[in-house]
């Protein structure tokens, strides 16, 4: 059962299209359309802070404690900068999780890519403090990263596919409004104090 949150940053979608029957012309190609207000893109997922910390202690051997390891990625996470708001378009809707979950591919500025490019070199540097040898090696190992694909996608998860097609299907192209970036549940984090 999860209970613990999962860390990620994110930046809130505010808006789909010109209205509110823009999305909803969505649950034509999706089950449980997910509700525009909770929607997001993730930029980084970091997984449950626990998982991560204890991933870290287990690759150096306990050289670096899960105690520690969470302290030093809490302090890295509070002082991340924060994107601004921007737009994307939308113009299909592709198959991701193993094929549980439909999300519209998002087209996004370059900066957005960058920001994004930023965050994987930061995880990196964070994980070379935490004497984490192998990065890449860990970063793909790690069960609370959960990382499984070489390239980043940039998209919005809304719903379930209605079948268990792979593909994509073009839909209507869509502008998409999205909000600065945040750390999903970054206020259930421990305060960071040094070490």
């Amino acid at each position: 059962m999860q209970t613990l949150p999962r860390i990620t940053v994110e930046v809130p979608v505010l808006g789909v299209g010109s209205g509110p029957s823009d999305y909803e012309e969505l649950g034509s190609y999706v089950n449980a359309l997910r509700r525009p207000q909770g929607l997001h893109m993730t930029l980084l997922h970091l997984g449950v802070l626990e998982d991560f910390s204890q991933d870290v202690a287990d690759w150096t051997k306990g050289i670096t404690s899960a105690g520690a390891a969470a302290r030093r990625t809490v302090s890295w996470l509070k002082a991340l900068p924060v994107s601004e708001g921007f737009s994307g378009t939308a113009d299909r809707l592709i198959v991701l999780g193993g094929g549980s979950i439909s999300g519209l591919e998002v087209d996004v500025p370059q900066h957005v890519h960058d920001h994004q490019v930023s965050l994987v070199q930061g995880l990196h540097e964070l994980l070379d403090e935490l004497l984490v040898d192998n990065v890449d090696d860990f970063i793909l190992s790690s069960r609370a990263l959960g990382y499984r694909y070489p390239r980043w996608v940039p998209h919005v998860a809304v719903g379930r596919p209605k079948t268990l097609h792979r593909g994509s299907w073009q839909i209507q192209p869509l502008t998409v409004e999205f909000g600065e970036s945040r750390i999903r549940n970054g206020r259930l984090l421990p305060a960071a104090d040094g070490g």
